[in-house]
């Protein structure tokens, strides 16, 4: 037992990089694809995540110093920093609990797999910590081992039934067939979103409203092109940080190479993917009647759309205005604005790129964040000291756009700390409302797919 648990620790130790290649071969291999095709089909789509996190940390270690300065420039004084997701996964994985955590997350995927609970088979082992930190901060503050492995569980269910109810979206949307996102910094923010979409759809005149990146290059011609508008925004965001001439050009071509980098890196994925994907279909057909299997992956494999990151542009400046007059925040948006992308990445989805409804609801899932980042953040501030990693400063306190302050992982920890008679009903009922939009904006989205596709089918009749 403790080889395995050494060997397994050694293998997260090296990343997602590298445990995605071993786990996509592993399931290659358990759908009865060939070792060699397996392992190449593992190791292209770990090269392809690869290339996506160095655009992806390109874009922050450009794009966060810029945002960062943004705070400074405009003044903005507030007690409570937020310190980044990678410092609050540093706390959830220092947790002596973490490893009784990851094993009941584990358990209840394979679990609710068994019973039809879930289509979603999460190999995203490295965002369990997404899960875990709630577990680890109701046993921080109850000092009751069940209620943190409780929390945790509801999380992983919670994560995996929110993971298939936006499937279809990422094949929709994205292009991504048979893959699911049971990443809770983006699936968060679906609680939000779904609802009020709806509401939009329903206030005249903002129901008209539609533009999107395609409707900029139909309009704006050169100017509108993804990459123009990667170098337009970038440059905006140089400026408001008041960098020199020569900042604000790098930053604007930084910004136009991740809109061009970031499509061919999901092109490798999805070259790796599809053999599994196959072999999946037809192994399910033959032993499961056809039942569907998602494999659950890292939203990072959609946060290079081009209406993605032109939202998170725009959002990004927003919010950190919006941290200065929000009533009750006292969060400063700072290592985490870089990663907005994953916060908005469904919200994009959901809207089908419409940025008007995006701007409008990102804003409003990053505003609520900072709300319960600050009513969570003296706790987190107090883990982070137990565990050895004092991050704060003297008479401050941290937090992250991760962690409690995302809206379903605030909901699960006020139920569990809370009481439960009282709290309990109201998770349920949050999570019952979401499933109900999300039922119904994919009976709307499976709709117009087959009206589509008889369109199509007709045009190609008439022209035989």
């Amino acid at each position: 037992m403790q080889i395995i648990y050494s060997i397994f620790n050694t293998i997260l130790a090296a990343g997602a990089v590298v445990m995605l290649p071993i786990i996509i071969t592993i399931i290659g291999l358990i759908f009865r694809v060939k070792l060699a095709k397996a392992f190449r089909s593992g190791l292209t789509i770990g090269i392809g995540f690869a290339g996506i996190n160095l655009v992806i940390n390109m874009m922050k270690s450009n794009l966060g110093p810029a945002a960062q300065a943004m705070v400074e420039n405009f003044g903005i004084k507030l007690d409570i920093l937020d310190v980044g997701w990678g410092a609050i996964a540093a706390v959830t994985w220092s947790s002596p609990i973490i490893a009784i955590l990851i094993f009941c997350i584990l358990a209840t995927n394979i679990i609710m797999l068994v019973l039809k609970a879930t289509d979603t088979l999460d190999v995203d082992i490295w965002n369990y910590h997404h899960m875990a930190i709630v577990g680890i901060m109701v046993y921080y503050v109850t000092k009751s081992i069940p209620l943190g492995i409780a929390a945790t569980v509801v999380m992983a269910v919670i994560t995996f039934k929110l993971s298939d109810w936006t499937a279809p979206l990422v094949e929709d949307y994205f292009g991504i067939p048979g893959v699911s996102l049971p990443t809770m910094s983006a699936l968060s923010s679906v609680v939000i979103a779904a609802p009020l979409n709806w509401l939009l759809d329903r206030i005249p005149g903002i129901n008209k409203l539609n533009f999107d990146v395609k409707n900029a290059k139909k309009y704006l011609g050169f100017f509108g092109e993804p990459t123009m508008m990667g170098l337009i925004l970038g440059c905006i965001i140089g400026a408001l940080a008041k960098y020199p001439v020569s900042g604000i050009l790098a930053l604007g071509v930084n910004m136009a190479a991740v809109m061009v980098l970031i499509p061919k890196m999901t092109s490798l994925f999805m070259e790796g993917l599809m053999p599994i994907s196959e072999a999946a279909k037809k192994f399910t057909q033959s032993k499961f009647k056809g039942r569907k299997f998602l494999i659950g992956l890292d939203a990072a494999v959609v946060v290079g759309n081009p209406d993605v990151i032109t939202t998170s542009l725009i959002v990004i400046p927003l919010t950190i205005l919006m941290a200065a007059v929000l009533p009750g925040n006292r969060v400063l948006p700072f290592a985490d604005l870089a990663v907005v992308t994953f916060r908005v990445a469904l919200v994009v989805a959901i809207t089908r790129g419409n940025l008007f409804k995006n701007i409008i609801m990102g804003l409003v899932c990053t505003g609520v964040i900072l709300l319960a980042g600050t009513a969570t953040a003296p706790v987190l501030t107090e883990l982070a000291t137990s565990v050895g990693l004092n991050l704060a400063a003297d008479g401050s306190y941290i937090t992250s756009f991760a962690a409690t302050s995302l809206t379903v992982s605030f909901l699960v920890y006020k139920a569990f700390i809370g009481n439960l008679v009282i709290s309990i009903p109201l998770l349920i009922a949050a999570i019952a409302g979401t499933w109900v939009f999300m039922s119904n904006l994919n009976k709307k989205r499976a709709r117009i797919l087959e009206e589509k596709k008889q369109k199509e089918t007709a045009g190609l009749g008439a022209e035989v």
